[in-house]
């Protein structure tokens, strides 16, 4: 038996728009420099990926990634520097959180 703590966030209309789908894709953008390949290493559409992206965009009001379009020298995506800020930020309270949760669990059971 174990409890599981899974954070999400939702807007004002009680939509997810950030958990760790999202944060997973970032990061796949992060290493290889491209949505496309984020998505693909995931098994999702990049029409799925870059829809994603946006919606957490609108929510937040700010872009978490820089994309360039492809064409003959190729295109790529990388984080923008308040993409990495707000990553950093989800990832240590998500930490936290599960951590909380480890310690509780331990606790009462």
């Amino acid at each position: 038996m174990k409890a599981v703590t899974k954070i999400v966030f939702l807007d004002e209309n009680e939509e997810k728009f950030f958990g760790e789908g999202p944060c997973r894709l970032l990061r796949g953008i992060e290493k290889t420099g491209s949505l496309r390949a984020s998505a693909q290493s995931m098994g999702m559409a990049y029409t799925k990926a870059l829809k994603i992206l946006k919606q957490a965009e609108s929510v937040l009001g700010f872009p978490l990634t820089a994309r360039k379009a492809g064409g003959k020298d190729g295109g790529g995506s990388c984080l923008t520097e308040q993409g990495k800020e707000w990553l950093g930020k989800y990832e240590k309270y998500r930490d936290a959180c599960q951590e909380a949760n480890r310690r509780l669990y331990l606790e009462f059971f």
